[in-house]
C-alpha cells in the first residue's frame, strides 16, 4: 500500500495500530561471546548484567566528559545481544566498541545488509527475527525522571526483518505504511528525546535520559563522574522544552532555529511537527534559567512564531543529594 500522504491522519493510524513505518535510518550492531554482557555493562550507561533473553534496555554511550556520543536499544537472545543505533553513530560506536575488546571474550560485528528496521506501534511483528521494545515514559531499574511524566502516549516497537521481509511488506497493497514525519509527531507530544535533540555538549540530565537510559547505581563506565556529579550535586546547564507553537500563520520551524526571550537567544529548535490534537509543536533545548512562564519567540528564516512552553526537565533538576528525606517520598526508587 503506498505511503499516507495526510501526516495527521497517518498519526492516528500508527496510535491505533493500523500503520507500520520503515525506519531506514537505523541500524543493528551485534556483540557475541561469553563475555558480552559484564563487558557492554563497564561500557555504556544502563545495567547489562541483568539483561534476560528477549528483554529491551536503552543506553548511552558517553564521552569521558558525560556527553551523549549514542542513544541504543539493545535486547540479548542467551548467545548475542543485538544493539539498535543510528546509522549516523554507527561506524563510530562499532569502531569504538572493537578498540575496547582488549582480552574480553566478545566479538563486535556490524549488520547494516542483514535485517531492516520497521516501527509498530504496541506489539512486536509477527516474524520478526527479533524486537526492541521502547520503554518510554516507564521509569527503568535505577533510573530516575526529573518532573512530571507525560500525558501522550509512546509505545513504539522496532522491528528487525529480513530485506526480502521488508521488500515484500513494501510491496503487498494490505499493509498500512505511515511516514516517519508523522511517527516523529506523536515523539514530539510524547516528551521522548532523541539523537535530533543531541549536540556536542548534551549531557543525559538536560533530555530527561535518566529515566530510561541510565542506571544510577552501577560500577563504572566512561561519564559516569559526570552523570553522578550534575545529579547529586548540580544542575544541567540546560533543559528539554515542548514548545506549543502560534499555529495563525501556519509555519513550522526549522531545525536549528533560534529561541529568543526579550530579543535574547536562550536555546534552538531540536524537532517541530504539526500534531493531530495538538497542532504545530516542537522540542527546543534552552538554557535551564529561561523563565517558566514567558511566552518564547522562534526567530529563523521565517515569521517570529510566538511559543509558549510546556515543562519537561523543571529547572530545579539535579542537587538530589540535598534534597531532604522527607521530600523524597513518592518519588520513584534509584
Amino acid at each position: 500500500m503506498p505511503l499516507q500522504a495526510n501526516p495527521l491522519v497517518a498519526q492516528r493510524q500508527i496510535l491505533a495500530g493500523q500503520a507500520l513505518v520503515n525506519l531506514g535510518h537505523l541500524r543493528v550492531l551485534s556483540v557475541s561471546g561469553a563475555d558480552r554482557l559484564t563487558w557492554l555493562h563497564s561500557l555504556l550507561s544502563a545495567n547489562f548484567r541483568n539483561l534476560q533473553p528477549g528483554q529491551t534496555i536503552e543506553a548511552l554511550a558517553l564521552d569521558a566528559n558525560g556527553s551523549v556520543e549514542a542513544i541504543v536499544f539493545a535486547t540479548d537472545d542467551g548467545e548475542t545481544t543485538k544493539i539498535l543505533v543510528d546509522a549516523s553513530r554507527a561506524d563510530a560506536l562499532h569502531l569504538w566498541l572493537r578498540k575496547m575488546v582488549f582480552r574480553s571474550k566478545v566479538v563486535v560485528a556490524a549488520e547494516p545488509d542483514q535485517v531492516a528496521i520497521v516501527g509498530s506501534w504496541g506489539d512486536p511483528l509477527s516474524g520478526a527475527l527479533f524486537s526492541f521494545t521502547d520503554s518510554w515514559p516507564n521509569i527503568a531499574a535505577g533510573g530516575y525522571r526529573y518532573g512530571e511524566a507525560p500525558t501522550e502516549p509512546w509505545a513504539v516497537v522496532y522491528n528487525a526483518v529480513a530485506p526480502e521481509t521488508l521488500a515484500a511488506m513494501l510491496a503487498n497493497p494490505n499493509v498500512n505504511w505511515a511516514s516517519e514525519d508523522a511517527l516523529n509527531a506523536l515523539r514530539i507530544a510524547a516528551h521522548r528525546p532523541g539523537l535530533a535533540e543531541v549536540d556536542d555538549k548534551t549531557i543525559p540530565h538536560e533530555l530527561n535520559l535518566l529515566a530510561t537510559a541510565v542506571h544510577l547505581s552501577k560500577g563504572c563506565y566512561r561519564g559516569q563522574e559526570t552523570v553522578a556529579k550534575v545529579h547529586n550535586l548540580g544542575h544541567p546547564p540546560r533543559r528539554l522544552v515542548l514548545l506549543h507553537l502560534d499555529g495563525s500563520n501556519h509555519l513550522l520551524p526549522e531545525i536549528g532555529d533560534a529561541v529568543d526571550l526579550d530579543g535574547k537567544a536562550v536555546g534552538s529548535v531540536t524537532s517541530a511537527a504539526n500534531h493531530h490534537e495538538m497542532g504545530p509543536i516542537a522540542l527546543a533545548v534552552v538554557s535551564r534559567g529561561t523563565d517558566i512562564g514567558a511566552v518564547l519567540s522562534v526567530v529563523g528564516n521565517h515569521e517570529v512564531i510566538a511559543a509558549s512552553q510546556e515543562v519537561i526537565v523543571p529547572q530545579d533538576a539535579g542537587k538530589v543529594a540535598n534534597v531532604p528525606r522527607a521530600s523524597m517520598l513518592g518519588k520513584p526508587r534509584r
